[in-house]
């Protein structure tokens, strides 16, 4: 089992929605993530990619089993699981079973659901949005009791169990749980009940002031749009690439520069609370990115925090 940075240090997550991918590529990404020190690598969890024309996606899970087999360090994840794909017991015996292939390094990430056209497309669709919150509420109490590995019983307006029982019991005991959004009635009281840790979409993180004393004690993680200005780059091009790829409704004031200015941004966001930067780069397909990232920001960012400075 791989170990979990101290609690404020600064961690880098590397995050790559498989669309348009094959599996090799992703593979390879994130044994670019394992081999030049990313602590985590993240999927995206759908069944059609939100917002474009029909195109390829690999199912999730299933990626993430193959991921498992091919890296040995970094953590494993989704921002964040969709919760109405799957009934809580087996999602619990499936993370269970990813946390055993991959050596204890899964983090489950989970939301309740917000595409309310790819669920009335596959057939899940018909139940409010504030209904989806409660479930998920319900998911995540299932949860707890499946990895306990004792036998329990469980009555709720969604679920009911009787004498279920998670075994084998995941490799860490408890999963680490990650719950996405921004919500104020739907998603931060979940966060605080249940979270360790709180995803901010990109398009919230200037919010944060406002919503951070919602979390609980969850700790904070955040999303970033991110355009590496190499040397000999054309700032324009990476400009434009980040806007085309990561528009900023979606994910928020993009982050663009040389290493040294994205180290100074990301110092900016320390101070803001954040421990986990999880960062899309504007080369998605680019192994050469992902290593360039991670010696000269990601390292010099945690070397920062290390001195102190």
């Amino acid at each position: 089992m791989s170990a979990r940075p101290a609690p404020g240090a600064p961690q880098f997550g590397l995050y790559v929605p498989q669309f348009r991918m094959d599996v090799d590529t992703v593979r390879s990404l994130a044994v670019a993530a394992d081999t030049h020190g990313f602590d985590s690598f993240w999927l995206m969890d759908h069944l059609l990619t939100p917002g474009t024309s029909p195109t390829d996606v690999l199912e999730s899970w299933t990626l993430l089993t193959a991921l498992a087999t091919a890296t040995h360090r970094v953590r494993l994840g989704h921002l964040v699981g969709c919760n109405p794909l799957r009934p809580p017991a087996l999602l619990a015996k499936m993370a269970a079973t990813v946390d055993h292939i991959s050596g204890g390094r899964l983090d489950l990430g989970l939301g309740w659901g917000s595409v309310d056209e790819e669920l009335t497309a596959f057939g899940l669709g018909g139940r409010s949005r504030s209904r989806r919150s409660r479930e998920l509420g319900e998911t995540l109490e299932i949860l707890e009791k499946m990895w306990t590995g004792k036998p329990f019983d469980h009555t709720g307006e969604a679920f009911t169990l009787r004498g279920a029982y998670g075994l084998p019991m995941p490799v860490q005991g408890r999963i680490p749980v990650h719950i996405g959004g921004a919500g104020r009635i739907l998603t931060m009281p979940l966060v605080a009940a249940h979270a360790d840790w709180w995803n901010c979409l990109g398009s919230a993180r200037h919010q944060l002031p406002e919503l951070a004393p919602l979390r609980g004690d969850a700790r904070i993680s955040a999303q970033y749009a991110v355009g590496l200005v190499t040397p000999g780059a054309d700032r324009a091009q990476v400009e434009s690439a980040v806007a085309r790829r990561m528009p900023e409704q979606s994910w928020g004031r993009p982050f663009v520069g040389t290493p040294g200015e994205l180290v100074e941004l990301f110092h900016a966001e320390r101070a803001k609370g954040v421990e986990l930067f999880v960062v899309r780069l504007h080369e998605p397909r680019s192994t050469e990115a992902v290593e360039y990232f991670a010696h000269e920001v990601a390292a010099v960012v945690r070397d920062r925090a290390g001195s102190g400075a």
